[in-house]
């Protein structure tokens, strides 16, 4: 089973249109709502896991993308302050998929978005609350 978490961002015109009900029924995939935003005549975020056979995984964002819909992974909305980091390096030791890693050159504290997988550890572990969430 693949499983992956996504961020979707539609226009105000799609609040009404089931394009959840699609995935599920025309894509057969699972899916766990961890957060929305939704209001009528609104642009709208959702931010689901999604499971399912990787096919049918790949059809269903490209159904969602087809629609014109912004279609992002989850690790993008997690983000390093710069300005607030201190690169103290507590969140590299909590971050399971090193996306957080010191540069052994400047001794700074180094972020990969692509490799982050939206687990929200580095944000508790920061001490300096550079680690931010940029869900909504």
């Amino acid at each position: 089973m693949y499983s992956r978490k996504v961020v979707i961002r539609y226009p105000a015109d799609f609040a009404e249109k089931p394009i959840i009900y699609e995935l599920v029924k025309r894509y057969d995939l699972l899916l766990n709502i961890l957060k929305a935003r939704i209001f009528p005549r609104r642009e709208g975020v959702l931010v689901l896991e999604l499971s399912g056979e990787k096919e049918n995984f790949d059809n269903g964002i490209r159904y969602l993308k087809g629609l014109g819909l912004n279609v992002e992974p989850l690790s993008k909305s997690v983000s390093q302050n710069a300005d607030k980091c201190v690169h103290c390096g507590a969140c590299t030791a909590f971050c399971p998929t090193s996306s957080l890693y010191f540069d052994r050159e400047t001794w700074k504290v180094l972020f990969e978005p692509e490799r982050c997988n939206g687990c929200e550890l580095c944000v508790s572990a920061c001490p300096a609350r550079a680690m931010e969430v940029n869900l909504f």
